[in-house]
């Protein structure tokens, strides 16, 4: 039998002390009250953080009254910085690793150092906390039983070939996006999905203008037509073959009963 390289069994390779961990921080992706009080401790206690940009997560560590070790950990950093890394958690480091907002490694950096602490056999733990895909879903309207995230689309190269791969998704689809290339996202689901597909498009979560607007892909592309579009977008799209209108639970078990 092969043994994977992430197996448990595998022969420690490095000493670590017991306290060293890479600890995954979810952080408010607007409203700062989003912040857990574990997510605060952890931060509190960590020996070193990392985040995506310095300058913004020092607005959130003030906010908190934090003051900690900070470096820069981004997507065009992270491959020349990940041995770095896992020597500081070898050496018995505490590190924590947020991203400008939300929860690292969605859609933003993180996988690689997660992998590579893994593969050290370094303890890893993600705390539950901030993303913008969950809200964004459950307010939707739309099935939450079964969904794909597929973050943003490619912006050129590609993005025709995904969208025509995705004809055939029956789940209920997630998607990032930026103010301005909604547009022309929500005109290409009209193109490839149907102008009578249901989408529900919410911007600005948790924000003082938090805003989400349902209806059908040719309704929500009119409206931000008119009204113009800001602020960071999450888009989801019904799945082929559901049903316009809104399921409704079938049955009530004490109106049977009676």
């Amino acid at each position: 039998m092969v043994k994977s390289k992430f197996s448990v069994a595998k022969k420690r390779t490095f000493a670590h002390k017991k306290d060293s961990m890479l600890t995954l921080v979810p952080t408010p992706i607007g409203n700062l009250d989003d912040i857990t009080f574990r997510a605060v401790k952890v931060l509190q206690e960590a020996d070193l953080i990392l985040a995506e940009d310095t300058r913004t997560s020092s607005v959130l560590l003030k906010h908190l009254q934090i003051q900690k070790p900070l470096q820069s950990y981004h997507i065009f950093n992270e491959h020349q910085t990940i041995q770095a890394i896992v020597k500081k958690l070898q050496e018995g480091k505490k590190v924590a690793l947020i991203s400008d907002a939300g929860t690292p490694a969605i859609s933003d950096p993180g996988f690689l150092v997660v992998r590579a602490c893994l593969e050290a056999q370094i303890p890893v733990q993600c705390l539950p906390g901030a993303t913008a895909f969950v809200p964004a879903l459950v307010q939707s309207g739309l099935p939450t039983d079964k969904f794909v995230f597929e973050g943003f689309l490619p912006h050129k190269k590609g993005r025709k070939t995904r969208l025509e791969q995705l004809q055939q998704e029956e789940r209920t689809m997630i998607f990032y996006e930026s103010p301005h290339r909604l547009l022309k996202t929500l005109g290409q689901f009209k193109e490839f999905f149907g102008e009578n597909r249901r989408v529900s498009v919410s911007r600005e979560l948790s924000k003082m203008f938090e805003e989400t607007v349902n209806g059908t892909v040719a309704e929500v592309l009119a409206y931000f037509e008119k009204k113009g579009v800001k602020g960071e977008i999450v888009v989801v799209l019904a799945g082929k073959g559901k049903k316009e209108e809104i399921i409704e639970v079938e049955g009530n078990e004490e109106e049977d009963e009676a």
